[in-house]
């Protein structure tokens, strides 16, 4: 083993090859190459196997790391992708749109030693795509028949982790999402360029096929009430997400032309899965042709300057308040967009938008500095005096973060609790909601996260409905079985 590893003095880190920049603002594939056999089992042999896998201990699922990088490394892939997939529901979509660079990758103890990071995330996509390649893939195999049903509220991430776990342990499983497809924001949310939707369709797809019943295109507060679907199902699982876009506070923000960045990104992904978006094609959710203007910071504000970009944009320019370093947003979305033709303006705030009501003209903007430290210990954003600057725009995407719809409003469920930020109020220790059989997970208890914690939090919500599941039957002999 030890000749096969802990190459990362000899072989230097290496990525999957990119496409330039020219040729791929013009559509919107996904801009990086598979890794070849024998790059992949290259890049794996640098990992260091170190006494204490720091990659593994900041990966919210905690993935074997170190393992399936020594298998991969030995060419026993079908073992390294059996290991990878045993802590992971979508490794495939993990390995393509997880910030490596603030989680594993970041915390490589090789990358802290200055020899370059293992490529972590790069040979968990191509473990995953090799896998479904050589039919690897295991079809979703129910387990026997409990008797009992669970509803599951939302086909993102969290919910399909739950849904997967569920039916897996013998559960009847009904999977309810307003929206005409499953895969909540990795559908709808996040660009083919990251993510192209095909990655997702299979998954969904496995999970049909193993029986799990997907109810699209139907909305709690319309279609059924909470109480209706307690009444139809053993427990239910809200893991809806947080969709509800905060709002940008400065005179003129109500123009035509402003926009929020969920719209404006479902848009974009609905006319590439070849719908119908009138939106789209009357220009009120299409950059083309136009000065676009993105406020933000995070992935989301990434994923906009990029969509507008192959659009065909005039000029894409990103507001940011704080400098580069204190960006939320992943610093390879950035390198991405720079070299895609965006223009970063770090340290600075709107402060007005021009034009009236029937169109934007350009955004009033204002140069920031770092002030004293705030209560959280991070520096506070301050103007500078005669710092204002103008930058033309005919659309403006607000990507300002999201927050969570008024659920009990909208579900007609006033008895349930959630936070003080409108985030649902789920019990620590076994993700229960205070109503009896409701369950929580992802965003919609934690707040705007990463995808990779909404699959933790599905997985455990899966584990914990299963424990009250069987408690509830009272079923003596499955328990002793298992």
């Amino acid at each position: 083993m030890a000749e096969r590893m802990l190459k990362f003095t000899t072989v230097a880190r290496r990525t999957p090859e990119k496409r330039a920049a020219e040729e791929r603002n013009g559509d919107f594939h996904e801009i990086y190459a598979d890794f070849i056999d024998a790059k992949a089992n290259e890049q794996a042999s640098r990992c260091s196997q170190c006494g204490v896998p720091y990659c593994q201990t900041h990966c919210p699922l905690h993935n074997n790391i170190p393992d399936w990088l020594r298998m991969t490394a030995e060419g026993r892939l079908e073992e390294a992708y059996a290991l990878s997939q045993a802590t992971n529901s979508m490794p495939e979509v993990c390995g393509r749109i997880c910030p490596q660079d603030r989680l594993c990758e970041g915390n490589c103890v090789i990358e802290q030693s200055g020899h370059g990071t293992v490529t972590i995330g790069s040979v968990e996509r191509y473990l995953t795509d090799k896998a479904w390649e050589m039919g690897w893939v295991k079809p979703l195999v129910a387990g026997p028949d409990r008797g009992q049903s669970v509803g599951v509220v939302g086909a993102g991430p969290a919910g399909l982790a739950a849904a997967e776990k569920l039916r897996e342990q013998g559960y009847a499983v009904t999977v309810y999402d307003r929206h005409d497809r499953a895969g909540g924001l990795l559908i709808y949310g996040i660009p083919g360029f990251k993510l192209e939707k095909d990655v997702v369709e299979r998954r969904t797809q496995r999970l049909a096929d193993g029986g799990v019943t997907f109810k699209l295109g139907f909305e709690v507060g319309k279609d059924a009430t909470l109480e209706e679907l307690r009444a139809q199902h053993d427990a239910v699982l809200i893991a809806v997400g947080v969709y509800a876009a905060r709002d940008l506070t400065v005179p003129g923000g109500g123009d035509k032309g402003v926009v929020p960045a969920l719209d404006y990104l479902i848009a974009s992904n609905k006319k590439t899965l070849g719908d119908d978006v009138p939106a789209y094609d009357s220009g009120e959710l299409n950059a083309q042709g136009k000065d676009v203007v993105v406020v933000g910071g995070g992935d989301t504000a990434m994923d906009c300057v990029r969509t507008a970009i192959r659009q065909g944009a005039t000029s894409v320019t990103c507001l940011y308040r704080r400098d580069k370093a204190n960006m939320p947003g992943s610093l390879r979305e950035v390198a991405n967009a720079e070299e895609e033709g965006v223009t970063f303006e770090w340290l600075a705030a709107p402060r007005a938008l021009s034009g009236d009501a029937n169109a934007v003209t350009g955004v009033k903007a204002i140069r920031m500095r770092l002030g004293a430290p705030d209560a959280s210990g991070r520096r506070s954003p301050e103007e500078i005096p005669g710092g204002d600057f103008d930058r033309p725009a005919q659309l403006v995407v607000k990507a300002l973060g999201f927050e969570p719809e008024n659920l009990p409003q909208a579900w007609s469920a006033p008895e349930l609790k959630t936070t003080r930020w409108g985030t649902v109020k789920a019990d620590v220790r076994n993700q229960m909601t205070n109503l009896d059989g409701v369950f929580a997970a992802g965003d919609i208890v934690r707040g705007a996260s990463l995808v990779v914690w909404a699959i933790k939090d599905g997985r455990d919500a899966a584990d914990a409905m299963h424990r009250y599941l069987k408690a509830k039957a009272g079923a003596p002999a499955l328990i002793a079985a298992e």
